[in-house]
């Protein structure tokens, strides 16, 4: 056991090390002013490029930010995505460092991180984390990929969305957000903000698959499972069809209720989003269905999905 002054001594030393280290990345995250009340925080993750958080950009004009020495830079909306909580600004070059990232795979729970922010004029803060869980890749309930699910044991302060976790390295991890889920703080990992940011600097919005069908949950009758052959039970029974999309064309009816893509059985929403994604545009999906107390497959040609379509439409 160490003594009183060795133990003051390391306490000294890690308040330390987490005060320069805020200091250090500090520089690269700004206030984003683009909402009638408090700013949020972003990163600036590429030259002239801002990331932060997409719920927190509530105009499309007249946005600013403002730097970690008081000034104020113009900002232009590059593109958002809703479903990963992720919006690109750009600037002109104004010399702020670039932090350096890390892979999240690299995290532990239980590992200490920081939490920084910058949501106003008063200077960057701060929160010390704890990595509360780890898992795989996710799918947020707007059908966004996230590469793994990382949640801190914090809850995020106000304007603290959009600002970046820290390791022990000084690395930024990823970029903290309180909108993809309802009362857990998570972070949204390097990989998948540099997969999204590349989409939106390219083409302002993200691609994904369409079937311009709306479908929920079913349960599939024993004797009709019996009669057909069929090892599960559940299904998508189509409400809605919207007229000239992929599924109207394929000649998808209300009432049919959908049981695979591709021989891969579909009894949730979650598992048509895995099939739509950016690769899905332009691909024949064949579907196969129950219609009127018959087995019947169809052709579905996927189409790009409009960027306003809700998440129970396919």
């Amino acid at each position: 056991m160490g003594t009183a002054v060795e133990e003051q001594s390391a306490w000294q030393a890690l308040s330390n090390e987490l005060a320069a280290t805020v200091g250090r990345v500090s520089g690269a995250v700004v206030a984003v002013n683009a909402r009638r009340r408090a700013p949020s925080s972003g990163v600036h993750w590429r030259a002239g490029v801002i990331v932060t958080a997409a719920h927190s950009i509530r105009r499309e004009e007249e946005i600013t930010v403002t730097l970690q020495d008081g000034r104020t830079l113009a900002a232009t909306l590059a593109g958002r995505d809703s479903s990963t909580d992720l919006a690109v600004l750009k600037i002109e070059e104004a010399g702020l460092p670039i932090i350096e990232t890390s892979d999240a795979a690299s995290l532990k729970v239980g590992e200490l991180a920081l939490a920084v922010g910058r949501a106003g004029e008063k200077g960057a803060s701060a929160s010390l984390c704890v990595v509360g869980a780890l898992g795989e890749a996710w799918r947020t309930w707007r059908g966004g990929e996230i590469d793994k699910f990382i949640r801190l044991d914090i809850a995020l302060y106000p304007g603290f969305s959009g600002g970046p976790l820290v390791n022990s390295s000084g690395q930024i991890v990823g970029l903290n957000s309180s909108g993809l889920t309802r009362s857990l703080a998570v972070t949204i990992p390097a990989a998948t903000v540099n997969r999204v940011v590349n989409q939106l600097l390219t083409k302002g919005s993200i691609t994904r698959g369409y079937l311009g069908v709306a479908l929920v949950p079913v349960r599939v009758p024993d004797a009709l499972t019996s009669k057909l052959g069929l090892t599960g039970h559940s299904g998508l029974i189509v409400i809605n069809v919207e007229a000239d999309g992929p599924a109207d064309k394929a000649g998808l009816l209300l009432g049919d209720v959908v049981i695979a893509f591709d021989d891969v059985a579909v009894t949730e929403m979650e598992d048509v989003q895995s099939a739509l994604g950016s690769e899905s545009v332009g691909r024949v999906v064949k579907t196969k269905l129950i219609r009127g107390g018959q087995l019947v497959e169809v052709d579905i040609t996927v189409g790009e999905r409009p960027a306003a379509r809700e998440r129970r439409c396919g």
